[in-house]
């Protein structure tokens, strides 16, 4: 669990203990995504808060979708692909501030 796999490959580890998980998924510079299975909406909520990376799913795997942001933290990537924050990356913006008199 320390490369970045590419393809569908998915690695799975177990946790008794919620920090325990989090810590483990958080333990390598790769963030494209996550995925956890809880019964809980309170660790559902942590996880979601908890887990570094671009994107999380929880009880489920299908997270990827035109309509929301693609991409990942870290060593996984820098912006988003689709959704509206795509467009970020290519607007320039501009503050202009005027004083008179």
């Amino acid at each position: 669990m320390a490369e970045e796999p590419c393809g569908p490959v998915a690695p799975i580890a177990t946790s008794r203990a919620l920090p325990e998980a989090i810590q483990r998924a958080n333990a390598t510079p790769f963030a494209l995504a996550a995925c956890a299975f809880t019964g809980s909406h309170a660790k559902a909520e942590a996880l979601s808060a908890g887990l570094h990376a671009g994107m999380v799913g929880i009880n489920t795997l299908l997270i990827a979708h035109a309509e929301a942001p693609f991409g990942g933290m870290d060593h996984s990537g820098m912006g988003r692909e689709g959704g509206s924050q795509a467009i970020q990356d290519y607007l320039n913006v501009k503050t202009t501030h005027f004083a008179w008199g």
